[in-house]
C-alpha cells in the first residue's frame, strides 16, 4: 500500500503576498494568458495540494499581475 500525501497544508505564503500587492484573484485570473481559474487561486491560498502544472501557472500569473519575479518557493511551503 501507498501511504496517501496530505491534502492540506493550510493558509500558504501566496495569500499572504496577494494580500501585500492587493491582489484579489480576478486580478490573476485576469492576468494569466493560460486557463486559470478562481477555484485554482482559492485552493492555492488555502493550502490545498496542486498539481506542479498548476502551481506554475499560478507563478506566471502572479508575477505578471505583480510586475515582480517570484519563484515557486516563494509562494508555497510544500
Amino acid at each position: 500500500m501507498t501511504e496517501e500525501l496530505p491534502r492540506n497544508h493550510g493558509e500558504q505564503p501566496i495569500a499572504q503576498l496577494m494580500a501585500e500587492l492587493a491582489l484579489r484573484p480576478a486580478d490573476l485570473v485576469g492576468a494569466s494568458t493560460e486557463h486559470l481559474t478562481f477555484k485554482m487561486v482559492t485552493r492555492a491560498c488555502k493550502g490545498r495540494r496542486l498539481t506542479p502544472n498548476v502551481k506554475s501557472k499560478l507563478l506566471r500569473a502572479l508575477n505578471q499581475a505583480a510586475g515582480k519575479e517570484y519563484a515557486l518557493g516563494d509562494l508555497f511551503s510544500y
